[in-house]
C-alpha cells in the first residue's frame, strides 16, 4: 500500500514538474538551453531527469514521451533536426524494455499467437509507410512549419482523448490507419505515436492495460525505422541530447510498467488528454510569438 502511494505521488509530481517547466521556458524568449549545453555536467542530468519523468508518464500511459519532450526540447532551444532523432533513439531502447517488462509482469501478453503480439506487429510493419513519408517530409521544411504542425498535431490529439468516448471492438482496418497516422507523426516529430494508437485502441474496447503494452511494443520498432532513415539521409545524432535522454527514459521504465497496475485507468486516460492540451496550446502560443 505504502509503495502504491508512493508510485502515485511520484507520477503527479512527474506530471507537475514538466508543467511547470513547459510554461516557465514557453515565455522566456531568451533562454537557450541548447546555448548553453557543452560542458555543463548538471545540464546532462537535467535532461536525464526530463526523460526519467516524460518516460514515465509514457510507460505507465503508453502515451506522453514524445509528445512531451519534443515540444519541451524544442522550447529549451533545439531545433527539430536535434531533437526528433535523439527522441527517435532513446525512445527505441525504452519502448522495447517498457513492451517486454509489461508482459514479464503480466500487464500484457506479448506471447506467440496472441491477439496483442499480433497486434503490435501489425502496428509496427503498417507504419513504416508513415514513418518514411514522415522523414521525407521532415528534412525539407522549415522549422517553423515543423513547429507549427507539431503543435496543431498535439492539440488535435488531447482533444481527441478528452472528448472521445469508447466505441466497439477494435479492426484490423483501424489498426491499419492507425498505424500509419502515428508513425507519420513519430517521424515528423519525435511524438504522437502513443496518443493515436493507445488512444484508438482504448476508444475502441481494448484494455488499457494491453493498450500500454502493445503500444510501448511497437513504438520501440516505429523509432528504429524512423531513426535508421534519418541516418541514411545523412543527419547525425546528437549524443549530447541522445544519451541522457536514453539513460533518463530507461531508468524510468521498472517504476511506470508497476505504476500501470495502481492507477485507475479512467484517471491515466484523462490526465494525458489534459496534459496534452496544455502542451499544444503551450506550443501554438511559442510559434507565434
Amino acid at each position: 500500500m505504502r509503495s502504491a502511494t508512493l508510485l502515485k505521488r511520484l507520477w503527479i509530481l512527474s506530471l507537475a514538474g514538466l508543467g511547470l517547466l513547459v510554461f516557465y521556458f514557453a515565455f522566456d524568449q531568451d533562454f537557450s538551453l541548447a546555448e548553453h549545453l557543452v560542458g555543463r555536467p548538471w545540464l546532462f542530468l537535467a535532461i536525464a531527469v526530463l526523460a526519467f519523468m516524460a518516460e514515465y508518464v509514457d510507460s505507465s500511459l503508453g502515451m506522453g514521451y514524445g509528445t512531451t519532450l519534443t515540444p519541451l526540447l524544442l522550447i529549451l532551444g533545439f531545433s527539430p533536426l536535434q531533437v526528433v532523432p535523439a527522441v527517435l533513439l532513446s525512445e527505441f531502447v525504452s519502448g522495447i524494455s517498457s513492451g517486454l517488462y509489461h508482459h514479464n509482469i503480466g500487464n500484457v501478453d506479448l506471447g506467440r499467437g496472441t491477439f496483442a503480439r499480433k497486434t503490435a506487429l501489425i502496428l509496427a510493419a503498417c507504419s513504416l509507410v508513415g514513418t518514411v513519408a514522415a522523414v521525407i517530409v521532415a528534412v525539407k521544411l522549415p522549422k517553423t512549419v515543423v513547429s507549427l504542425y507539431i503543435a496543431v498535431m498535439i492539440l488535435a490529439i488531447g482533444l481527441y482523448i478528452v472528448l472521445a468516448r469508447p466505441r466497439g471492438r477494435i479492426s484490423w482496418g483501424r489498426i491499419i490507419g492507425l498505424g500509419s497516422i502515428a508513425a507519420f507523426n513519430k517521424g515528423i516529430s519525435g511524438g504522437g505515436y502513443g496518443p493515436v494508437v493507445t488512444g484508438g485502441q482504448i476508444l475502441s474496447g481494448v484494455s488499457e492495460r494491453n493498450a500500454v503494452g502493445i503500444t510501448s511494443f511497437a513504438e520501440g520498432i516505429v523509432c528504429l525505422v524512423g531513426l535508421v532513415l534519418y541516418l541514411a539521409m545523412g543527419k547525425v545524432i546528437d549524443l549530447r541530447l541522445a544519451i541522457p535522454l536514453s539513460l533518463g527514459a530507461l531508468v524510468s521504465v521498472p517504476a511506470a510498467v508497476w505504476t500501470v497496475k495502481i492507477l485507475p485507468e479512467r484517471m491515466l486516460r484523462r490526465a494525458i488528454g489534459y496534459a496534452t492540451l496544455y502542451l499544444g496550446i503551450l506550443m501554438l502560443i511559442k510559434v507565434a510569438l
